[in-house]
């Protein structure tokens, strides 16, 4: 079983940048495509970001894309999330995932299986 400690959160001012690091122990980290999602204030968890387990595919959502990059350091065991141009609608607590499956990047929370405790990305207007 994987564990998942996210880090990097806190207050930028709009237009800024934030980068959020999650690292794994527990198990083999290359076992796992990786995910990360969002959830705001009174809304559902949303996905933001997928990568492979080779960081041979990645996958975004819409509202992300070409603002924000999802990488990864198997050697260190950690998935990055890199953001720019942030909006104050990307205030959120931040979480990433684990899938066991690495048939295909997926982007329904429901068939994570590891998740992390998140953390809180603040965008100030």
């Amino acid at each position: 079983q994987v564990q998942l400690k996210e880090s990097g959160g806190g207050l930028v001012q709009a237009e800024g940048s934030q980068r959020l690091a999650c690292v794994a122990s527990g198990a083999t980290f290359t076992s796992y495509n990786m995910g990360w999602f969002r959830q705001a204030p009174g809304k559902e968890r949303e996905f933001v970001a997928a990568i492979s387990w080779n960081t041979a595919n990645r996958y975004y959502a819409d509202s992300v894309k070409d603002r924000f990059t999802i990488s990864r350091d198997n050697a260190k065991n950690t998935v990055y999330l890199q953001m720019h141009s942030l909006k104050p609608e990307d205030t959120a607590v931040y979480y990433c995932a684990a899938d066991r499956s690495k048939w295909s990047l997926k982007n329904d929370e429901h068939e994570y299986d590891y998740w992390g405790q998140g953390t809180q990305v603040t965008v100030s207007s």
